[in-house]
């Protein structure tokens, strides 16, 4: 490797106005009843008729057990949502993910599975001395799946970011066999949010821990024809290990960002305790507060090639930055661009805790005025950066941004604001989506997400990039899940399609929908009711259906 480093030295302080007044949410984490065989909805406007698929949807739906409660919302039991969309008419149906953690804390009607921000206490019926060692046991990994669905080998699967997977009937919803990562390749975990080429291959990034110190690795897992009556990840491969720059304290990751030729890991400087995380398994703590934000520390883009496995020659750097969630990242004329969701503290991932959540008044107004502002941003990596390259000389030359990279000493690289000060108001956006089937790791001019003008998405964001413009579709008291495209069969344009979301509400109960837009005007097309709570989700997908 050079020793060039290309430092991004702007440190953002745009944020959204500050709220008061907010809207109560509680009942948007509540726990609510599956609902196993497929129901009817009451449809509002037209449905398209091309539309033939199923819309998959993952999030908590459960959030205690007998007398003891989950304390962040992320712990919540995994509700997996289907809407099955043919002809114009819709049904809805969903079931509670028969994960190991479901069923342990079902049998024993209380908490026994430890997850991210609450710790399983002890079992009251062991003696003194069994009870006080079990608090030096390591926890065994929730394989409670519930951030999202994903694709391997044609195959689906419910993904947490542990090295548990469960495969699932995505008609039924039925709970398959858990899928265990390292008994397919030496990682032990990996993210919900993998990326998939145009061959069928499905790309993640996972992590190791022993001797050797931590790794950060990037998997690869081969096409498959979905016909598989058991789950199936052979032939996953390692492409590349990528050793943590301080093994003592390796970084969070939530998602990877992948080009046609590229995959970059983003080391960020949100840093994970493995000692804390002991010390505080034996004070009875949970794992979420072994997270740490350390603006002091750079952020680094690691970059392979996708098809070799070979980390390119070039280390790059950026200042102090945290992501959650890509758009999108293309190749241009020996640069690589790369679309992003970015916030300036990183401390947000611990804050949903159910009590924040469940806030009132002054407050809830509290809780969401600390919380940093997410926005789109455009970093430009030169991927040829010469030995004899001269100092202080913008690297990037393309028309279409203002991102540059300068070669110094010290390294400067100065990220692009994706958006115009109008997105402020609706408090920033995250839960990106993109024409992903024909647009991802390509030039493109769209992307769609929620906007956070509260605690949870209170608006759907359609962002043109030419010019930075918006359109906006949001309504008092409903709160929209995260936006997924549909290209329409006969599309020409970016933009030919529609944009599916669920709307839920905390002023009236058994008042959920399936909303469906016009794509391109950004205007509603029709609406699928729903006589069902739904709580607030996170990721989901369209499975298009013959």
């Amino acid at each position: 490797f050079t020793d060039t480093k290309l430092l991004n030295s702007v440190y953002s302080n745009k944020k959204r106005p500050s709220a008061s007044g907010l809207e109560f949410i509680g009942p948007l984490v509540s726990s609510v009843e599956e609902t196993p065989y497929p129901i009817s909805t009451v449809i509002k406007g037209e449905i398209p008729s091309w539309i033939t698929g199923s819309f998959l949807r993952n999030g908590p739906g459960r959030f205690e057990f007998g007398e003891s409660k989950f304390n962040h919302w992320f712990d919540g039991m995994a509700l997996m949502h289907r809407f099955h969309i043919k002809d114009g008419q819709v049904t809805y149906s969903s079931c509670f993910l028969r994960s190991d953690s479901y069923v342990q804390n079902a049998e024993k009607n209380r908490i026994v599975v430890s997850e991210f921000g609450t710790l399983a206490t002890p079992d009251p019926c062991k003696n003194i001395f069994a009870w006080f060692f079990s608090r030096f046991q390591i926890p065994k990994a929730t394989d409670n799946a519930g951030v999202s669905f994903v694709k391997y080998k044609g195959d689906f699967y419910v993904s947490t970011e542990t090295n548990f997977m469960r495969k699932i009937d995505s008609v039924s919803l039925e709970t398959k066999e858990k899928v265990d990562w390292s008994e397919y390749i030496a990682i032990n975990a990996a993210t919900a949010h993998p990326h998939y080429d145009r061959d069928g291959a499905t790309y993640n990034l996972g992590n190791s821990y022993g001797r050797n110190g931590f790794f950060y690795h990037i998997l690869r897992v081969p096409p498959g024809d979905g016909k598989n009556d058991v789950a199936d990840l052979s032939g996953a491969e390692i492409l590349c290990s990528i050793p943590a720059s301080d093994p003592r304290k390796p970084s969070y990751y939530h998602s990877f960002v992948m080009s046609e030729n590229y995959i970059v890991f983003i080391e960020q400087p949100i840093k994970l305790d493995p000692l804390k995380f002991m010390l505080y398994r034996v004070a009875g703590k949970s794992f979420h507060k072994v997270m740490s934000w350390n603006p002091e520390l750079e952020t680094i883009f690691h970059v392979a090639d996708r098809h070799t496995g070979q980390l390119i020659k070039t280390k790059y750097y950026s200042s102090a930055m945290f992501t959650l969630h890509q758009i999108n990242a293309y190749e241009d004329n020996g640069y690589l661009i790369m679309d992003m969701c970015c916030g300036d503290d990183g401390t947000v991932i611990g804050d949903f805790t159910m009590e924040n959540l469940q806030a009132s008044g002054e407050e809830l107004d509290k809780f969401f005025n600390s919380l940093c502002t997410n926005l789109p941003r455009r970093y430009v990596l030169p991927l040829d950066v010469k030995e004899d390259e001269p100092n202080d000389h913008n690297l990037i030359n393309l028309p279409y941004t203002t991102a540059t990279a300068v070669k110094t000493v010290t390294g400067v690289c100065d990220h692009e604001d994706l958006y115009n000060d109008d997105l402020l108001q609706y408090g920033g956006l995250e839960f990106p989506q993109i024409n992903y089937t024909y647009y991802n790791a390509r030039p493109y001019r769209y992307f769609y997400a929620c906007g956070f003008g509260h605690v949870f998405g209170d608006s759907l964001l359609k962002m043109d990039l030419e010019g930075k413009k918006l359109k906006v579709w949001r309504h008092a008291g409903l709160f929209p899940s995260e936006p997924v495209f549909v290209p329409a069969p006969d599309a020409k344009d970016e933009d030919d399609g529609v944009v599916m979301s669920v709307v839920i509400t905390p002023r009236e109960k058994k008042s959920s929908f399936l909303l469906v837009l016009d794509a391109k005007t950004f205007t509603e097309l029709g609406r699928a009711e729903v006589p069902v709570d739904i709580p607030y989700g996170t990721h989901g997908l369209f499975n298009e259906m013959s």
